[in-house]
């Protein structure tokens, strides 16, 4: 399991929010690539970086803080929040990023999501399905769509999509624990059954689901081995880093320990 720690941005600033309420912003630190350069020298790979200002804006605005963190950096860095018209994925890219997020553009521009995962694959768009009582959630949370977590997820399954970001956002910064439960029943849900023929006749049963990577509400360490066990991918991790309820140490020692 991927272990990948958050920067959440506004006004070029490293900060966190409780259940995705503005009003709540906390500034933790104005340099962002301090921050990252700090993951990275604790042996993390990986970065969840959210353009806060772009959600809101709902076009790109902090591609000038991805910049810096990607040439800055070695982490392989997953940026979204705001994306919504070729451009905005463009600049995305060309600002260094290694993979996108589009979480609201697949609810309301389902063409055009789908028009980036044609273009660019499964590797580089990951699907956002951030949930507010099992219902999609979109405009940096601040609406909430009638569709349905699994439903929505399973649609752009069949479409290709390979990696999934579930927020449960009633758990989001609150550091009460994650969802537990909606993550089993999602991994249970998108399980796909293939059975294929080899070449000697034999059967080759296979059991293929998609990526999940857990977000929200982790925090404790104990918490990592439980998805892990779920079968979670990866897992996002904010707040219970900032508020040193998981050391940086901590997760040094998870990735030299898990690869």
């Amino acid at each position: 399991m991927r272990i990948i720690p958050a920067i959440d941005i506004i006004d070029g600033k490293c900060v966190r929010l409780s259940k995705g309420d503005y009003e709540t912003k906390k500034v933790y630190n104005e340099n962002p690539l301090e921050v990252a350069k700090a993951f990275e020298a604790s042996g993390i790979l990986h970065l969840h970086l959210v353009d806060l200002d772009g959600a809101k804006a709902k076009h790109i605005v902090n591609h000038k803080v991805l910049e810096r963190i990607a040439t800055g950096t070695n982490l392989k860095i997953d940026f979204g929040g705001g994306l919504k018209t070729d451009d905005d994925l463009r600049i995305a890219f060309e600002s260094g990023a290694h993979q996108i997020t589009g979480g609201s553009i697949a609810v309301k521009d389902e063409a055009t999501f789908l028009g980036w995962l044609k273009k660019y694959g499964s590797e580089k768009v990951i699907l956002g399905a951030d949930v507010k009582d099992e219902k999609i959630a979109i405009s940096g949370w601040l609406e909430e769509s009638d569709q349905k977590l699994t439903p929505f997820v399973k649609k752009f399954q069949k479409e290709g999509i390979s990696y999934v970001i579930c927020t449960d956002i009633s758990k989001d910064g609150m550091l009460a624990g994650p969802a537990f439960e909606l993550y089993e029943r999602l991994l249970q849900d998108t399980k796909i059954h293939k059975t294929e023929i080899t070449g000697a006749g034999v059967e080759d049963f296979q059991e293929i689901g998609i990526n999940l990577i857990a977000s929200g509400g982790i925090s404790t360490f104990e918490e990592l081995p439980k998805l892990n066990q779920l079968g979670c991918e990866g897992v996002i991790i904010g707040k219970a880093i900032y508020e040193n309820r998981i050391s940086l140490k901590q997760l040094e020692n998870y990735v030299v320990q898990h690869g």
